[in-house]
């Protein structure tokens, strides 16, 4: 009968009995579950803020954040139309500063948020620089009050409803197409932004269908022709070059037209949006709606 070899080790003048080789596995599987931990942690202690609440690096972070961030995320970090308004608390893509430096060094797949330095604007920032950015942020956050929240419910109702804003817009695959899609806006503009928009929808044209290789896309614009046969259509540009221009009008028929065959052809900065003022809507039920549109656009 064979016996199961053991193993002798001579340790501080005594003699160690190691065993059978199921006992070194265990031993060697301890060991990794330790080096794994030990790893876990300083991995943790390198996700937290060097420089959380200092504001000689949120003021550094701010100048880093011009370079690199404003274009999209507007000065301030109030958001730009294409990035998101960093000044609120709650944000779609990130819960922590962990989080917020992966996405700021990754990028965001499926979005035009660039990994660090491959955007062509501003230059690769080291993590230190990153971390100065995120303490920036925190520094400029704004905590939502709960009076100005808004009822997310009955906005949707309104939206849905009398206040008519379905006609144009949509928000998650439902609702119009003559106005642009309201589901992300939400979390990328300011409460402030929003509403200025409704009460003066011409002061600034949302911009119009985006993609990650446009740095200046094309903004909404009203355009009014005139056909061969004296007919005018009025709506708004989907795509146009030199010689032809598709549009959509209100009733969201879209035109294929080539410009030489026109009458007329203008461009126009007013917007097609009405512009609702307190007696068309009020400012308790246009809070209700930004509460909404909010709502749905930090999921």
């Amino acid at each position: 009968m064979l016996r199961k070899a053991h193993m002798f080790k001579k340790q501080s003048g005594s003699y160690l009995h190691i065993g059978s080789s199921a006992v070194i596995l265990r031993l060697a599987l301890l060991t990794a579950v330790a080096a794994i931990s030990a790893a876990m942690s300083a991995s943790a202690a390198d996700d937290r803020n060097p420089y959380a609440g200092d504001a000689k690096a949120a003021k550094a972070g701010e100048y880093e954040f011009r370079i690199n961030c404003a274009l999209c995320h507007g000065l301030g970090a109030h958001g730009g139309g294409r990035g998101p308004d960093l000044t609120r608390a709650q944000k779609k893509h990130t819960h922590n500063d962990a989080e917020m430096i992966q996405v700021i060094s990754n990028g965001i797949p499926g979005t035009v948020m660039p990994a660090n330095g491959t955007n062509g604007q501003g230059v690769g920032m080291t993590d230190e620089e990153i971390w100065q950015i995120i303490t920036y942020i925190r520094s400029v956050e704004v905590k939502a009050s709960a009076n100005s929240a808004g009822d997310a419910r009955h906005g949707k109702q309104l939206f849905y409803g009398d206040a008519n804003c379905s006609l144009c817009h949509s928000v998650e695959g439902k609702g119009g197409h003559v106005g642009p899609d309201l589901t992300p806006v939400g979390g990328s503009r300011t409460r402030e932004a929003i509403i200025d928009s409704v009460r003066n929808p011409s002061r600034r044209l949302a911009w119009g269908l985006t993609e990650s290789t446009k740095e200046f896309p094309q903004e909404y614009e009203t355009i009014t022709v005139v056909m061969a046969d004296g007919k005018e259509i009025k709506g708004v540009a989907l795509n146009e070059d030199n010689f032809s221009v598709q549009m959509m009008d209100a009733s969201e028929q879209v035109y294929l037209l080539e410009k030489d065959k026109l009458r007329s052809f203008k461009k126009s900065r007013d917007s097609m949006m009405p512009i609702y003022k307190p007696d068309l809507l009020s400012d308790k039920d246009l809070d209700d709606v930004v509460g909404y549109l909010i709502s749905i656009g930090v999921k």
